[in-house]
């Protein structure tokens, strides 16, 4: 048994993906990510680090915050900026 081809629908015009955000947006977005998570972090671990070596604090402190901030909140706040920025009239368009 053979199968016939079917027609090729028309395809939907495809939307160019947008251009990633500049340097300058991923570091505020990674700013505003990482400074919360540490301010917390700090306050959180402050009672049973106090007498720890600044070193081992920071090293114990980074061991949480930077997994945290890379998959989960800088990932969160891309999608939340992309999502603005689609839907804000770019210059010269109508609203």
């Amino acid at each position: 048994m053979t199968t016939t081809p079917t027609p090729v629908q028309a395809a939907a015009p495809v939307r160019p993906a947008p251009a990633p955000p500049s340097v300058h947006v991923r570091a505020v977005i990674t700013w505003l990510a990482i400074f919360p998570l540490v301010a917390i972090g700090m306050m959180l671990i402050a009672p049973m680090s106090e007498s720890w070596h600044p070193v081992l604090r920071a090293f114990a402190l980074t061991l949480v915050v930077v997994p945290l901030a890379v998959y989960v909140v800088v990932p969160q706040l891309m999608r939340g900026y992309l999502a603005l920025r689609r839907r804000a009239p770019r210059s010269g368009e109508r609203a």
